[in-house]
């Protein structure tokens, strides 16, 4: 398996706004080669306050990739120049809407989002850049017969990616599994988070059988570049989480 390891920002959140450069380094130390920052909604080319050549510049110093950012949607229609440029120069290759719980939630809803997906990726593409939708529990709930999931994936174009996140897809009643095989190098960047381990669970501490997850995506998903630790629910201080999850990922990473 040829993707790295990276960590989702929004888990360690406080110590981001207390010192960005400390924290980079920190998950570099325990040996993340990336991170996804959070809650970009491409009003401003900025992050956090600061200019993305900032953002760069302390990514750049701690040795750390930006492997991809979450976005709102609308960074990726009406604020998609900010949100290119930022991107352009963060070096960030995957622009993922973090969730749309409202148009996720009717078929007329999910037709909206692909369309605005579809268009995105058409337009970064010639960037080198990929657009695509992050996982929750409420993309999992049937509607007339077939879970949102499914039907963004199946109106989108390839070059959409679907970050499948394994406990956020239990969490709302999907297969994981069986997800990861239905749509093949769907999921170039992927989002590690347990299932029923508590509150500030990391890899390990709850059900998920990780021996399974990293062999279907070493199967179905060799296009993946990047597999994400993630704790939404986390606290966002200390980095308790991100050290005991990548002890359990680095078990099944070759």
């Amino acid at each position: 398996m040829t993707a790295s390891l990276a960590f989702q920002l929004y888990a360690v959140r406080n110590e981001c706004q207390k010192d960005l450069a400390a924290t980079l380094k920190t998950l570099a130390g325990l040996g993340y080669r990336g991170a996804e920052p959070w809650g970009y909604n491409g009003e401003k080319l900025e992050w956090l306050g600061h200019p993305p050549a900032k953002v760069r510049e302390l990514f750049d110093a701690a040795g750390l990739t930006c492997c991809g950012i979450h976005l709102a949607t609308a960074a990726l229609d009406a604020n998609l120049a900010n949100t290119t440029e930022l991107c352009r120069i963060l070096g960030c290759k995957y622009l993922v809407i973090a969730g749309d719980r409202q148009r996720m939630s009717s078929a007329a809803g999910v037709t909206e989002l692909a369309g605005i997906l579809n268009r995105a990726a058409e337009k970064l593409t010639p960037h080198g850049m990929a657009c695509g939708y992050h996982a929750h529990g409420f993309d999992f709930q049937p509607i007339e017969g077939k879970t949102p999931w499914e039907m963004l994936a199946d109106q989108t174009t390839p070059e959409v990616v679907l970050q499948m996140d394994i406990g956020n897809c239990r969490s709302g009643g999907g297969d994981p599994i069986a997800l990861l095989k239905k749509y093949p190098n769907r999921s170039r960047s992927i989002h590690l988070k347990d299932y029923d381990g508590g509150p500030e669970a990391a890899l390990g501490d709850g059900t998920v059988d990780w021996a399974e997850v990293f062999a279907v995506i070493k199967s179905h998903q060799s296009a993946a570049e990047w597999l994400v630790v993630e704790e939404g629910e986390a606290k966002a201080e200390g980095f308790d989480i991100a050290r005991r999850s990548i002890e359990t990922a680095r078990k099944h990473v070759d």
